[in-house]
Order: structure tokens, then C-alpha cells, then sequence
């Protein structure tokens, strides 16, 4: 197996954990948690929490770093972004990636402040998985859009 190939291969099972971890928290538990007793709820969320920011930051380093390592092999399509459809969709994919990491700031910094409310904290994860489809989108479309 290529490198390119290796890398191709642990980005995608990186955002499949990636992408399929923000969905259970936004789809299925986002809407379990109201039927939970409040001492169930003590108990679920921090172990939750607790868990899932251990094995996504291994997974968001797989992510990011196999991306990087891919972004390098096609240095030369992103040295001229809009030279093609392949760059341009590359380069806006790029693009969303860092917009998911500024969006993981913005939430570490409001629960540092004490300024993150319930809503907030919902809102920003729907944002991060919009982000995150589009992302998966591009990457298919890379491929298949030719202007």
C-alpha cells in the first residue's frame, strides 16, 4: 500500500470516528438527555464527557494529521487554488477544516470564561457538523465536479 494510500485511509476512518461521534452527540443523545432523571444525568455527562474528549483528541491528531500529510501531496493543486475544480474544492475543504478547529476554540474559550449557555453549546456543535457534511461532501465532489 502507497503512503498516499495509508493516509487516504486513516483520514477517512479518522473522520468517520470524527463525524460519527458529533452525530450521536447531536442527533441521539442531545435528545435522550431530557429523559433522564437530573441524578442519572450527574452521573452520565461528566463520565460521557470524559471519555469522548480522550479518544477524540487521538482521533482530531489522526484527522488532522493525515490531512496534512494529503494536503502535502497535493502542494502543487494548492499552490493555484483556483486553477482547477479539483484545487478549488480542495482548498475550500481545507478551508472548512480550519473552521472546525476555530469553532472548537470558540467553545473552549466560552467554557473557560464561563460564558457558554446550553443553546450556545447547541448551536455551535449543529454548526460543527454542518461543517463537517460539507466537508465529507467536497471530499466525494473533488473527484466528481469538473469545470
Amino acid at each position: 500500500m502507497s503512503s498516499y494510500a495509508l493516509l487516504h485511509l486513516l483520514h477517512l476512518l479518522a473522520a468517520i470516528g470524527f463525524i460519527g461521534t458529533l452525530f450521536y452527540e447531536v442527533i441521539i443523545l442531545a435528545r435522550v438527555k431530557p429523559q433522564l432523571d437530573p441524578g442519572q444525568l450527574a452521573v452520565l455527562e461528566p463520565a460521557l464527557a470524559a471519555r469522548t474528549r480522550r479518544v477524540l483528541h487521538a482521533v482530531v491528531l489522526l484527522l488532522y494529521g493525515a490531512g496534512l500529510g494529503l494536503a502535502w501531496q497535493h502542494r502543487q493543486a494548492l499552490s493555484a487554488p483556483l486553477a482547477s475544480s479539483f484545487a478549488s474544492l480542495l482548498t475550500l475543504k481545507i478551508v472548512l477544516a480550519l473552521s472546525v478547529v476555530a469553532s472548537y476554540a470558540a467553545v473552549a474559550m466560552l467554557l473557560r470564561r464561563g460564558r457558554m449557555t446550553p443553546r450556545l453549546y447547541r448551536r455551535l456543535h449543529w454548526a460543527v457538523l454542518a461543517q463537517m457534511l460539507a466537508i465529507v461532501v467536497l471530499a466525494k465532489a473533488m473527484f466528481y465536479l469538473h469545470w
